[in-house]
């Protein structure tokens, strides 16, 4: 790794990423002068601009600052590139050849976590909650800490926090083996569903995969494991293994679970003992599940039951999960990231659990033409559990498309009549509101635009 020392400045190609952006953010609050590249803006892009950050969505080397565009000053740099971005881009593929210092953001984070007690959360799904969790909790505690999110804490309106603790938090993204870069002290494994085949090419290499990064949990750490994959995640040498779940077999599990209106109480069922009436005010009972994971990571590394019950009471969760963005009598809206089928039914669950005997329409749009190929039928699946579904184009990502993969595709797999093709910008007009009571968008991709336009009609229909 290049001394840092000696660096002047970062630039990052893809900084609107969340996991990108929350580098930049670190750096940024280092020092460092920060610049980079987006295809798109966002609130997110604009965001960095305003605390510092030099942005340009031209993937063009003549938008580059000063400090980056001088090849002479090239080992005052550091450039950081997310594989969400095509390898033959103009900027990126100017740096190569230009003999710039590069690196991906899975090695950056690597060195960070070789540097640090990291405590990684890994999983096909529910990480980026179980890994805000864990911070939150970390951070009303005395313990403390630093995290690296996935998402934007409601808590802290930031994927990025700093602290002075010994600990930081991060995601561990199975994409392109990025979680092999981490060395951490702790590790929790969420989920091990079959995703990105396009990687792995089968799921049992994906586990393969999942098992290597366990193996670098270091010695006299700890692995905590949703018991329902303890049969795929094999214990390693010198780490305690522990499993989690609603299970009441598991060490570490949520039992005597009571709705609570839209939220939980149950018991915290610990190898210690049992901690009575934990309040979790966050909807969904697989987010009881996730506080479990949380807090089972949170009292291994010193914080204590009071301070986790306080942190899981006052707990807002995160942007783009179960994110309510409009409750009111005649209809609920909420905003999910889910783009698994796994993750959808979970989140479909949830809002039946929510709002029982309420009408469902979601509208979806698949992410990546290889994870629509490889689970169409399954995304049907999951989608013939709404009402009514409006399904979008798919959103290519890092991808070319894929001949004969389309949404269609999903379509034709779905048992339900009530499915509509429709274009981004047809979707508002296409929302039927007298057969709606709750609203969701469900996607990975750039449907988060269409939030605000969303809430927009919703006040138009309800307002006048």
């Amino acid at each position: 790794m290049t001394d840092i020392s000696k660096i002047k400045g970062f630039y990052f190609a893809g900084i609107g990423g969340i996991g990108m952006s929350a580098l930049a953010r670190y750096f940024l609050a280092g020092g460092y002068i920060i610049a980079g590249y987006d295809r798109n803006n966002s609130d997110l892009t604009n965001e960095l601009t305003e605390e510092g950050c030099t942005i340009s969505y031209e993937d063009d080397p003549a938008t580059l600052p000063a400090l980056f565009s001088d090849i002479a000053r090239r080992d005052e740099v550091v450039i950081v590139y997310t594989p969400a971005l095509p390898a033959s881009g103009n900027l990126v593929s100017w740096f190569r050849q230009n003999g710039y210092t590069m690196y991906k953001r899975s090695e950056l984070l690597g060195a960070i976590s070789e540097k640090t007690d990291t405590l990684a959360v890994a999983g096909t799904h529910g990480k980026t909650t179980v890994s805000t969790l864990l911070a939150h909790i970390l951070k009303l505690s005395h313990v403390d800490c630093s995290a690296f999110l996935g998402g934007i804490s409601k808590n802290y309106n930031s994927n990025l926090l700093t602290g002075e603790g010994r600990y930081t938090v991060m995601e561990a993204d199975e994409y392109d083996r990025s979680f092999l870069r981490l060395s951490p002290l702790m590790a929790i494994v969420t989920s091990a569903d079959a995703d990105h085949l396009d990687i792995y090419g089968d799921h049992a290499t994906m586990i393969e995969g999942y098992n290597q990064f366990c193996s670098q949990i270091r010695p006299g750490g700890a692995m905590v494991v949703n018991r329902r994959i303890r049969d795929l995640i094999k214990p390693q040498p010198d780490v305690a293994y522990l499993t989690y779940g609603i299970d009441d077999l598991a060490d570490f599990a949520a039992i005597n679970i009571v709705p609570d209106g839209h939220y939980y109480r149950f018991d915290l069922k610990t190898p210690s003992g049992i901690h009575r009436d934990i309040h979790l005010s966050f909807p969904g009972q697989i987010n009881v599940e996730n506080a479990v994971a949380a807090s089972a990571v949170a009292l291994l590394s010193g914080a204590v039951i009071e301070e986790i019950r306080k942190a899981l009471i006052c707990f807002r969760g995160v942007k783009r999960r179960f994110d309510i963005r409009t409750d009111r009598p005649e209809i609920v809206y909420i905003d999910d990231y889910a783009h698994h089928p796994e993750e959808i039914k979970a989140f479909i669950r949830s809002i039946r659990e929510q709002y029982p005997g309420r009408r469902i329409t979601g509208i979806f749009q698949p992410h990546l033409f290889s994870r629509t190929r490889d689970h169409a039928a399954t995304f049907a699946e999951a989608l013939d559990q709404l009402d009514n579904v409006l399904l979008m184009p798919i959103y290519p990502a890092r991808e070319e498309p894929v001949p004969g993969v389309t949404t269609e595709l999903i379509k034709g797999f779905m048992r339900s009549r009530n499915v509509k093709l429709v274009k981004p910008e047809e979707v508002t007009d296409a929302i039927d509101f007298g057969v709606t009571d709750v609203l969701a968008t469900i996607g990975a991709g750039d449907i988060d635009r269409l939030v605000r336009p969303i809430e927009d009609a919703i006040g138009r229909m309800y307002n006048r």
